[in-house]
């Protein structure tokens, strides 16, 4: 944004939105040679607002839409686990883990929830919220915490992730998902039996007398 792109205007002070620049000194406090840029799409004639532009000097990018102690973390993705082109910067989704989880009979493979409500900063190479074209998006980049890092970049190791697409207005926390190939079948398998040893005879102690010619 350069000096030439903006233009001060009249407007109602009651009904001022926050964030507005009542100068162009405040926009360009470093100059007018120190430039802003956009961090969202912005239409002709509108106010421009700090929570749209970045600091002076600044570049744009996915580093602007971290929040304190957040970490950025990209999740490969594609048509088949994800929800394709319907996926914006901003949009909360689950993320889902398949692997095999060796349990002693050569493993059984099993999906489970293990993060929830993770915030999407940027899909591909774009961090624009406002974004309108539907692509096959490649890439997904969520905000998360250092921990929630190590456990994504974990399960990405060992499985496959697969992320679903949360409301806006959901505020509810998924509960604790595991599902395997029995489960999503309805097959009960039995438990398994344990064979025990018999209890040893009891144990009973005797003693023999002679009582003239009776043998007691």
């Amino acid at each position: 944004i350069k000096p030439e792109d903006v233009v001060l205007i009249r407007y109602a002070e009651p009904f001022l939105p926050e964030g507005t620049f009542a100068t162009e000194e405040a926009l360009f406090p470093q100059g007018t040679d120190v430039f802003r840029s956009a961090l969202r799409q912005m239409e002709p004639n509108e106010p421009v607002l700090a929570a749209k532009v970045t600091a002076p000097g600044e570049p744009a990018g996915i580093t602007q839409r971290l929040q304190a102690g957040m970490r950025a973390f990209t999740i490969r993705v594609d048509a088949k686990s994800s929800v394709s082109g319907f996926l914006r910067p901003g949009d909360r989704v689950d993320v889902y883990w398949t692997g095999v989880i060796d349990q002693g009979d050569g493993g059984q493979e099993v999906t489970k929830l293990i993060d929830t409500g993770v915030e999407i900063i940027a899909i591909d190479q774009t961090a624009d919220a406002n974004m309108s074209e539907v692509t096959v998006a490649r890439n997904a980049t969520v905000q998360v915490t250092p921990q929630q890092v190590a456990r994504l970049a974990q399960a990405q190791a060992t499985g496959s992730l697969s992320i679903s697409l949360v409301g806006q207005t959901d505020s509810t926390v998924a509960e604790v998902i595991e599902v395997n190939q029995n489960s999503l079948l309805g097959i009960e398998t039995a438990a398994p039996v344990i064979e025990t040893a018999p209890p040893p005879p009891e144990q009973v102690c005797t003693r023999i007398e002679r009582r003239g010619t009776d043998r007691v």
